[in-house]
C-alpha cells in the first residue's frame, strides 16, 4: 500500500508540475513572459525555497543558473549533479517566473504563484527534512509572524527556526557587503547547514572545493 501511494503522489506531483510550466496566469504582468521555472520530486529531502528566478535563469530555464545558484551550492557543499536531482533537492521559489526589473534589481515574485500553485504542490512533498528560506519573500510566507523585522534578523535568529526551517540571506553578489559585515553567518550558520544537508543528501554529491 505505502508503494502505490508513493506512486500516487509522484504521478500527481509529476501533473502538477506539467501545470505549472504551462502556467500564464499573470503573462500580461511578465515584461520577459511566462517560463515558470521549478524542480520538484516526490522523494525530495530538502527543500529551498527563492524569491523568483532572474533574467539569466529566465533564458537558460534552469533554476539557480547563475552566481547566486554557484554561491549557494557553496554554501551546502553539494555538486551540480545533486542539487538538480529532483529527487533529492526542490527548487521551488515563491514566483516561478522572471518578474522583470524594479529600479536597481528585479521586481518581486508575482503573488499568483503562491496563491494558486503553492498550496498545492507543498503537501505533494512529504518527505522534506528541511526547508531553506532564502530572502524576505520566502521566509514572509513560511514564518508569518514568528519571522523578524528584516530578513537579516531574522537570519540570525535561524536557530530558533530549526529544525524544520532554515532562514538564509540572498547569496547575490550584491550581498557580498553584508556578508563581510556580518561574519557569524561563515562562523556559525554554513557548518550548521551544510551538516543538516549532509545528513539529509549523504556524502555522495559533497564538493569540498569552492565553486566559481
Amino acid at each position: 500500500m505505502a508503494a502505490n501511494g508513493s506512486a500516487a503522489r509522484s504521478s500527481t506531483l509529476d501533473a502538477l508540475l506539467r501545470d505549472i510550466r504551462a502556467c500564464s496566469l499573470c503573462a500580461a504582468q511578465l515584461p520577459s513572459g511566462p517560463r515558470p521555472i521549478v524542480q520538484a520530486g516526490a522523494d525530495a529531502r530538502l527543500l529551498i525555497v527563492g524569491q523568483a528566478p532572474g533574467a539569466r535563469v529566465h533564458a537558460s530555464g534552469i533554476p539557480w543558473d547563475d552566481a547566486s545558484g554557484r554561491r549557494l551550492r557553496e554554501w551546502l557543499e553539494v555538486d551540480a549533479p545533486t542539487f538538480y536531482d529532483a529527487q533529492r533537492v526542490a527548487l521551488v521559489p515563491m514566483g516561478f517566473c522572471y518578474p522583470g526589473k524594479a529600479g536597481s534589481g528585479d521586481a518581486p515574485p508575482r503573488p499568483e504563484c503562491r496563491a494558486t500553485w503553492h498550496p498545492r504542490l507543498l503537501p505533494l512533498l512529504p518527505q522534506v527534512g528541511l526547508t531553506l528560506l532564502i530572502g524576505n519573500h520566502a521566509q514572509a510566507y513560511f514564518l508569518g509572524a514568528a519571522r523578524k523585522a528584516t530578513s537579516g534578523e531574522t537570519v540570525q535568529a535561524w536557530r530558533g527556526y530549526l529544525p524544520r526551517y532554515l532562514p538564509l540571506p540572498h547569496p547575490s553578489p550584491r550581498n557580498v557587503a553584508w556578508f563581510k559585515r556580518n561574519p557569524w553567518f561563515d562562523d556559525e550558520v554554513l557548518p550548521e547547514l551544510r551538516t543538516r544537508v549532509r545528513a539529509l543528501l549523504g556524502d555522495d554529491g559533497r564538493t569540498a572545493q569552492p565553486v566559481k
